[in-house]
């Protein structure tokens, strides 16, 4: 199912991942962000492009971020601030700020409330979008930490027997780690496939499978088709009959998380931005470090080795492919689409800036 968004080997341009870096924190600078906030966005958004998120890569997100800084959604240059705190817990206003630099400091903020508190959680309001789930909620492992940080997406998902968007998209990010075996690393929106999926389907041709998406009046289409014009994303489980109250009620205890409870509003009606959440949990203040990583090593170690049902090539678990990826990627460079390239290097002149990427 993932090959379909995939570039297809013949024609994808592979760029080092330090030079896609380099490129794209170059961007944010130009177009005013200072020296650390670009740094951060260009790291966001390479960790979903090192790790096969290419979803939430420069792929699909530059573009939007160019519009919105332009445009003056985005505030490259955010200075938050806490607004409300208490010791285990505090919301920080964005300031318009990508969630890509606001989040990583969201979530170590979270960090060294846990480290405190044995457990740390921050909203953020006011922000706008964050990449990732995973790269956020990943920052927590090598403190010993779980993480877990969600955001309220555009909305574009009808609810189950719904005619209309009224739902996020609502991805959840989830990371902990393990000892020998690559963290549990689990980042899914809370439809039926990422939105963003979607607009790589309709780049590269592919069809969507059944269940995905609707019609544009809420009819589950439930046969594989190319995109249509205009449709409806579904949330998880496609239709009532194999479970989509489940990622509908998810949506929306994201949507509560995420966007309610730091002050932003519910998705359908936001006062301001987009919320978010950060969460860590130290290890150490429920159970013993060292037996909490044997006992993942054991657990994953078991699921990866389980013997694979007829017709499938193994049992993964969330994290392990996003890992085996980044292997890959470090030495081969990361596969984007000749018309990725293409506007990175339109980009790049129109900013008069240095361009050391590959010929598309």
């Amino acid at each position: 199912m993932l090959d379909r968004f995939r570039v297809p080997d013949d024609i994808a341009v592979r760029v080092p991942p330090e030079t896609m870096k380099a490129a794209v924190t170059r961007i944010f600078e130009a177009l005013g962000s200072p020296p650390a906030d670009a740094d951060r966005c260009a790291e966001t958004l390479l960790y979903a492009d090192r790790r096969g998120i290419d979803s939430h890569g420069v792929s699909n997100m530059m573009r939007a971020y160019v519009a919105g800084i332009r445009g003056g959604a985005i505030n490259p240059a955010p200075e938050w601030r806490v607004i409300r705190e208490a010791e285990a817990v505090a919301t920080i206003d964005s300031d318009a700020g990508l969630g890509l630099t606001v989040g990583p400091q969201a979530m170590d903020l979270a960090i060294e409330k846990a480290r405190r508190c044995g457990v740390g959680a921050v909203a953020v309001t006011n922000g706008r979008h964050f990449g990732a789930a995973a790269f956020h909620a990943h920052r927590a492992v090598p403190h010993g930490m779980i993480g877990i940080a969600t955001t309220v997406g555009g909305r574009q998902v009808a609810p189950t027997h719904g005619s209309r968007a009224m739902i996020g998209l609502n991805p959840l990010g989830v990371a902990v780690p393990a000892r020998e075996e690559p963290p549990f690393v689990f980042d899914a929106s809370m439809s039926s496939v990422a939105g963003n999926k979607i607009r790589l389907a309709r780049r590269l041709g592919a069809s969507v499978l059944p269940g995905w998406i609707a019609e544009r009046d809420g009819t589950p289409i439930m046969e594989e088709r190319p995109v249509p014009d205009e449709f409806l994303m579904l949330p998880v489980g496609g239709t009532r009959e194999i479970g989509s109250h489940k990622g509908y009620s998810l949506a929306l205890m994201v949507d509560v998380l995420s966007g309610v409870l730091a002050g932003t509003g519910p998705g359908i009606a936001p006062r301001q931005g987009v919320g978010h959440h950060f969460l860590a949990y130290r290890i150490d203040a429920f159970t013993d470090l060292e037996t909490f990583r044997d006992d993942m090593d054991q657990y994953l170690r078991a699921l990866r080795e389980c013997e694979p049902a007829p017709g499938a090539e193994r049992v993964r678990y969330a994290g392990l492919l996003a890992h085996e990826t980044e292997l890959e990627r470090a030495a081969r460079g990361i596969p984007y689409h000749p018309e990725v390239v293409d506007w990175f290097h339109e980009i790049l002149a129109e900013l008069s800036l240095p361009d050391e990427l590959p010929a598309a």
